[in-house]
């Protein structure tokens, strides 16, 4: 028989078709849990050569995806059964959405046919994940499968990233069709996919913003997620050195340039945005975590010059002046249009002088809280011995992974980002229970880095079932949990207030005092430690870095250190 002829005659069925779609448009890592109806799918592109990472919850799951999207600039997949499978992927879903981060969720779903009959795990899947997803498609057939997978990841990453779904019925997995067909139509969905055609910004536009920073007295560079995931930090540190101006990272901007360089601003943050009177944002939406834009934390008087890839975002913001397209072509555009007429503030500058010495300042007081070894431990004296022992790593740096309130929030200040996408924390939508999925993305996607997260045990504590996960696939991640007793720190509540009939219950903050977090991962075989002294934790962390295995170190703390909300009390 020709081989044309087998093919012909040879079948192939859906969740192998889904498979081979997903490998043909370069996907080669998935994440998600198994079960009714998909774990043939996630069988099939195993053996395909798709590396399929079983977590046991698909929140963790979700979070991994649309981490890994942010790492790679790669749609990060999740795969989840059907019904609640569904719903509890949106919490990844709607975490890429809030981001900015490309993701694809890719979920069973009941047979077409008993739709409206109360079907087991039946669920309008479509209609759920309609907040959060740009693009959603519901395949009613097997022959949809190859242009159906195309569109959502080719969706997922143009423009700006977020999340989308692809439902597939339990009957169309179960379909079949012959291989040769099966390549026509792999060959017709790679057709379908044209390479991003994003407009050149105005020349006159450029002109603008390069005269708006010339003319400024005290100018600021701000950027964030979007020029991370631009790969932007090579033209980004061109332009910051031929100009002399001060930057300020947004906390997941850490790292694209080093926290150590001299023109650094993020150690006198109030002033450089209080005083700013043109601000270039770069990948940074004017929100929550930039105050608006608005004063009193900005000059009212302040002209923002705001580089985004939506458009939309900058009509939301009316920005004195804005520059539609990728950070770091944009950034490419500016920096040449200096270079023929260039400008440079020098350190000599009332600005960059007034920054340099605020920044100083702020840092030296804060040195002098990190040198005390205070036991038992406050935030501080835990903090500063794992920043040492992390610079110490070198480089390729670890990744750091950060949640809690106090944890992340001090943690943000002490912590160092030398290298770009170094940095995971709660992000734009301050999402707690992003660690292990996170811890587990970075691991999956930079296999060359050793990944530490530092969390508070109320962070820990969403995803902690997962350090299972990091046993089972042997991942290089150290989880550090530091250990007060509950949210903030246990019961903060003021006499007057412990009353009523469950007065004897805990407090609503409050977990068991010293739970042994360490033994958890020995469970599953991988390595604990109890620390609370200074001694006991550098040994912990000596030992844990260099084995690169799975660790958990439990690190006690007063549960009276550190403040409720951490730094959005005003908030709670």
């Amino acid at each position: 028989m020709a081989q044309s002829d087998e093919k012909t005659s040879s079948l192939i069925d859906c969740n192998q078709l889904v498979a081979k779609s997903l490998s043909r448009a370069g996907i080669d890592r998935m994440f998600g849990v198994v079960g009714i109806p998909v774990t043939s799918l996630a069988n099939r592109a195993l053996a395909i050569g798709i590396r399929f990472i079983a977590f046991h919850n698909e929140q963790s799951a979700g979070y991994a995806a649309s981490a890994y999207g942010y790492l790679t600039g790669r749609p990060g997949v999740l795969l989840t059964v059907s019904g609640p499978g569904c719903v509890h992927g949106l919490a990844g879903m709607s975490n890429a959405a809030a981001n900015c981060w490309p993701m694809v969720m890719i979920s069973g779903s009941c047979d077409q046919n008993d739709v409206g009959r109360g079907d087991f795990q039946e669920l309008d899947q479509v209609a759920a994940v309609k907040p959060f997803s740009k693009l959603s498609i519901k395949v009613k057939d097997v022959r949809e499968i190859p242009g159906s997978v195309f569109r959502v990841l080719d969706r997922a990453g143009s423009g700006r990233p977020g999340g989308c779904y692809l439902d597939i019925p339990a009957d169309v997995l179960h379909q079949s069709l012959s291989e040769s067909e099966a390549d026509e139509l792999l060959d017709a969905a790679e057709k379908l996919v044209s390479e991003e055609v994003i407009e050149e910004v105005k020349s006159s536009d450029i002109s603008k913003a390069v005269e708006l920073l010339r003319k400024a007295e005290r100018p600021l560079i701000v950027f964030g997620k979007g020029a991370a995931i631009s790969k932007a930090e090579g033209v980004l540190k061109k332009l910051v050195e031929a100009t002399g101006i001060p930057f300020l990272p947004t906390p997941m901007g850490k790292g694209l340039l080093p926290d150590t360089h001299e023109l650094a601003a993020t150690a006198a943050r109030s002033l450089a945005i209080g005083k700013c009177d043109v601000a270039l944002v770069v990948g940074a939406r004017l929100n929550w975590l930039l105050h608006f834009g608005e004063p009193p934390k900005w000059d009212k008087d302040v002209k923002f010059i705001l580089v985004d890839i939506c458009k939309e975002e900058i009509e939301l913001r009316k920005p004195a002046l804005g520059l539609v397209g990728d950070a770091k072509r944009v950034l490419e555009i500016l920096s040449k249009e200096i270079k023929d007429d260039p400008f440079c503030l020098g350190k000599s500058h009332p600005w960059i002088e007034g920054i340099s010495k605020k920044a100083k300042d702020n840092v030296a007081k804060m040195e002098v809280q990190l040198a005390k070894d205070v036991v038992p431990f406050n935030f501080m004296t835990p903090m500063r011995i794992i920043r040492d022992a992390i610079l110490g790593v070198g480089s390729p740096a670890p990744i750091l992974v950060s949640e809690g309130a106090n944890t992340m929030d001090v943690g943000r200040g002490v912590l160092i980002q030398t290298e770009p996408r170094t940095r995971l924390d709660a992000g734009t939508w301050g999402t707690m229970g992003v660690g292990l999925g996170y811890c587990i993305a970075a691991a999956v996607a930079s296999p060359d880095r050793l990944v530490v997260a530092v969390e508070g045990d109320s962070g820990f504590g969403f995803s902690a079932m997962e350090v299972e996960t990091l046993v089972r696939y042997q991942l290089p991640v150290v989880v550090i949990v530091f250990n007060n007793g509950g949210v903030y720190g246990g019961d903060r509540r003021n006499p007057e207030e412990i009353t009523g009939p469950f007065k004897d219950d805990p407090a609503p903050t409050s977990f068991v005092p010293g739970a042994a977090y360490h033994v958890l991962i020995e469970a599953f075989g991988g390595k604990g430690y109890l620390v609370g002294t200074p001694d006991e934790l550098k040994s912990a962390l000596t030992e844990s870095f260099s084995a690169r295995k799975p660790a958990v170190i439990n690190v006690t703390i007063d549960p009276y250190a550190g403040a409720e909300s951490g730094r959005l009390q005003h908030k709670n």
